[in-house]
């Protein structure tokens, strides 16, 4: 695998190639999915519907996603149909566009692919963007059982890989795999009582995937990162965690479709869930005893 070869290669589309596809709204869905729930309102791509990652994917009871029913309706007002192409961007390098594709890959939907560089490149290229939300036909959407266990990994899943030795990535800042802060600068506290990471973890910030302009790095310039530094491997059981699962699934993403690892899974318990559980392997290196 050379440079640019990414795994799977067609997972990523460019900005001329949405700019080109906008008009093909009976086969092709874009999907805006930002941190910044208020952006889409601002300005969005044209026909893009917007997916709120608070509102619209995860249960609002339970510590959980949504159910078959709640992401049939929810396909089913966005205009997706089972056989619909779905195109994920968003701001902050498409950060929470892969925590949508991620959630829509739980459910099992077929096509899904993200546009590479997100809002940030499409608005550096001065291309259009419009404020009228868009209305489509409801669509009768079907979706599969969802299917946690082969992309999703759950707190007893992650101990027992701790104690097997296998890796894990934590995707957090520097600062907060150190013990140093609790929670990501400039986010909300979340509760984990300690600081630290899960027993074993290497670190490898979500965003070091991401060059200058908002695209994905070279595979090259990946493998250098993920197994050159950190020796990962395609044929390991591959678990990445965060705070809350969101910037991990940007990690899941970049190791399941750019490199091609076949079993990575999403710990989106993550932090908040670890830095509370009581007796489970945590390392704390800006404390002299963990």
């Amino acid at each position: 695998m050379a440079d640019n070869e990414y795994a799977k290669a067609d997972v990523l589309v460019s900005t001329q190639w949405v700019a080109d596809n906008l008009q093909r709204t009976d086969k092709i869905r874009i999907v805006e999915s930002n941190e910044d729930v208020l952006l889409y309102a601002t300005g969005h791509i044209p026909n893009a519907v917007h997916i709120d990652w608070v509102a619209d994917l995860n249960d609002s009871i339970r510590r959980d996603y949504l159910d078959e029913d709640q992401f049939a309706a929810l396909l089913s007002r966005s205009g997706i149909g089972n056989d619909t192409t779905v195109v994920f961007y968003g701001d902050k390098n498409n950060w929470w566009a892969t925590y949508a594709f991620w959630v829509f890959k739980l459910f099992g939907h077929e096509d899904c692919r993200i546009m590479n560089g997100g809002r940030q490149k499409w608005i550096a290229e001065g291309r259009e963007l419009v404020k009228d939300k868009p209305s489509y036909p409801a669509a009768d959407y079907k979706p599969a059982a969802r299917a946690d266990y082969k992309i999703r990994a759950f707190r007893d899943q992650v101990l027992a890989h701790v104690n097997a030795g296998q890796p894990l990535v934590d995707v957090r800042s520097p600062q907060e795999f150190s013990g140093e802060l609790l929670h990501m600068p400039g986010s909300p506290q979340e509760g984990a009582l300690r600081g630290g990471h899960i027993k074993g973890a290497a670190s490898v910030p979500w965003s070091r995937a991401v060059a200058e302009d908002g695209t994905f790095k070279t595979a090259d310039d990946l493998r250098a990162i993920y197994e050159g530094e950190k020796g990962l491997s395609p044929d390991r059981n591959v678990i990445a965690y965060c705070r809350i699962g969101e910037r991990s699934s940007h990690t899941w993403f970049v190791l399941t479709y750019l490199l091609g690892y076949p079993n990575v899974r999403n710990y989106d318990g993550s932090w908040t869930e670890w830095g509370n559980l009581v007796g489970v392997p945590i390392e704390n290196p800006s404390r002299t005893k963990s």
